[in-house]
């Protein structure tokens, strides 16, 4: 049941009338110095401050629980969430570039992160100015190597307690899907690579099907709209900023991970709240914004 906050009451301007026992109004001003006080209970301002400050703590953490609202899905982003691939993709692109004589480093495809390999290597071709760049044939390549020497079945690429976060999720009843910005074949080699069975998911969405990726909405609701769940009652998990982006467009509520991207630079997107991995995040963070509410 919903509480409203308390504030400090009225009676605290009139301390006399919080007292259980009043001693005899003194005959004298000289005489109430030294006359005995009789023995009584008082509730002090200070004692009834604090009692009132607690009762607020609470009624603010019940009040954010009960204003999270209801979850029926959850979306999980692949790189940098179930995956720990960021890393690996960019070290693929820079090997892309160097067949084509362009030197990259890794951190020149950070700003890029999310948006889907069109644009994860057409942007960074942009920047260095290679001309009459062909993004379908560099991104051929890319998937060739990165699936050639990153992303092998079974080789450990899955972040500690995905797994686990989507069983405790399916067992509560909750729909799940990956929705990602990749193309499928990437989809697909990652969670083989990561030991998660596709057959565990409700619904998978790449970038195949999409012109406009994240930070657009679209991929996110075209996952709700395949398991039938209004945006509302649906949770993104992501870790770059375009993802962020796409779930507070899509009208989501979004958890955040700090495995791509510092702090800081999560903040500023608005995500609902920020855990270090998928291996931090509870089901009670998920059904009801965790032990310290959230933070829109």
């Amino acid at each position: 049941m919903a509480m409203r906050l308390l504030t400090t009451p009225s009676a605290l301007s009139h301390p006399t009338k919080l007292f259980f026992v009043s001693s005899p109004k003194p005959s004298s001003r000289a005489s109430s110095i030294f006359q005995p006080r009789p023995l009584c209970r008082v509730f002090t301002r200070k004692m009834v401050v604090t009692a009132c400050v607690k009762v607020e703590e609470a009624n603010v953490k019940e009040t954010a629980k009960q204003e999270w609202g209801k979850v029926s899905a959850v979306f999980f982003d692949m790189d940098g969430v179930l995956c720990n691939s960021e890393n690996p993709s960019r070290k693929a692109a820079v090997d892309v570039f160097a067949e084509i004589g362009v030197q990259c480093t890794a951190e020149d495809f950070a700003p890029f992160t999310g948006m889907g390999e069109a644009n994860f290597l057409g942007g960074v071709a942009n920047v260095k100015g290679v001309k009459e760049f062909d993004t379908e044939a560099a991104k051929k390549r890319f998937f060739e190597i990165y699936l050639d020497k990153y992303a092998k079945p079974n080789s450990g690429i899955g972040f500690p307690g995905a797994l686990e976060l989507i069983t405790q999720c399916k067992n509560k009843g909750l729909k799940v899907a990956v929705a990602s910005s990749a193309d499928r074949v990437k989809v697909d080699a990652n969670l083989a690579a990561a030991g998660l069975s596709i057959s565990m998911f409700d619904a998978i969405v790449s970038a195949d099907a999409f012109e406009n990726l994240k930070p657009a909405p679209d991929i996110f609701l075209a996952a709700s709209k395949i398991l039938d769940v209004s945006p509302e009652e649906c949770i993104v998990i992501e870790d770059a900023v375009a993802g962020i982006q796409a779930a507070n467009a899509a009208n989501m509520r979004c958890i955040a991970v700090t495995t791509t991207l510092r702090e800081e630079a999560l903040k500023a997107v608005g995500p609902s709240f920020i855990r270090n991995d998928i291996g931090s995040i509870s089901l009670d963070d998920i059904l009801s914004g965790g032990s310290g509410g959230y933070s829109l």
